[in-house]
């Protein structure tokens, strides 16, 4: 069936390991996206009410702020 989980994370626990997937997504392909295009600012929401901005700093950093978590590359 199309929504059966996949892993033993997804039958017990669906928040958490959507929570990862988010996170995951954010650290690799979001801040390649971000990289790639010299973005300055960037606001991004999965639907499921996980938010993250990304900002570059003036130290040429990226910020990323993932709901109430800050984040520095």
């Amino acid at each position: 069936m199309k929504n059966d989980p996949k892993t033993m994370e997804e039958a017990y626990n669906p928040e958490e390991s959507a929570k990862g997937k988010w996170t995951k997504f954010v650290e690799t392909t979001l801040v390649d996206f971000f990289k790639e295009h010299g973005l300055e600012k960037l606001a991004a929401e999965d639907g499921n009410g996980n938010k993250v901005k990304l900002s570059r700093t003036k130290d040429d950093e990226i910020k990323v702020e993932q709901s109430s978590i800050s984040i520095r590359y």
